[in-house]
């Protein structure tokens, strides 16, 4: 059992960039911003996860590869072929791609329910599915204040929707960003890793 927990606790936190493929309505520096994000969620030790397109999740999985760390893709497509051929997406700065077959809203829950936090940096329609699934989900979530588009409507709606306020962080530096989000991560799972021993410790 101790070697299982040993083992567990060295898996590393999975962190989701979600943001738009098409960035005119983003800010000027959200592409910098995105490779940021992608650079700092290697240099705090988590995995980067995204939608395995252009745009925002390109840009923090080219930071998160220059930086050298792990960049995973979760592809629409059912194959390479269709990856690149009918869906016109990349493959550069991905250590691998998962092909679901699911297109775009299909392979939105999977990417969001595989991770273990979201980070939305601008966005369109595709990055508030992913955002209100996260919610739905009661997934830690941080928002990249000033950077265009979905991400700067994001608290407008929270207010407006009467749900409650979720696990939202909302910050405009990077580096902050993500330390807060992982913060949010690691206190879940002591709380779970609590629970979870402390039902063991009943049952003997």
């Amino acid at each position: 059992m101790q070697h299982m927990e040993k083992i567990a606790s060295s898996l590393k936190y999975k962190i989701c960039v979600s943001g738009a493929a098409e960035s005119a309505h983003c800010s000027e520096n959200a592409f910098a911003l995105a490779e940021e994000v992608g650079r700092e969620i290697v240099r705090q030790n988590a995995v980067l996860v995204t939608g395995a397109t252009s745009g925002i999740p390109y840009w923090a999985a080219k930071g998160a590869k220059e930086e050298g760390g792990i960049s995973v893709g979760i592809s629409p497509a059912a194959s390479e072929v269709a990856h690149i051929k009918t869906y016109k997406l990349p493959t550069d700065y991905f250590d691998l791609i998962m092909y679901t077959g699911f297109d775009y809203s299909g392979r939105n829950l999977l990417l969001v329910r595989s991770t273990d936090a979201v980070i939305t940096i601008c966005g369109r329609m595709g990055t508030l599915n992913e955002f209100t699934i996260a919610f739905e989900d009661h997934k830690p979530q941080g928002v990249l204040v000033g950077s265009g588009g979905t991400a700067d409507s994001i608290k407008e709606i929270i207010e407006k929707m009467h749900r409650g306020n979720g696990k939202i962080v909302y910050e405009s530096d990077p580096k902050k960003l993500v330390a807060e989000v992982i913060k949010i991560v690691e206190k879940e799972k002591e709380a779970k890793d609590h629970l979870r021993r402390g039902g063991n410790g009943e049952s003997h």
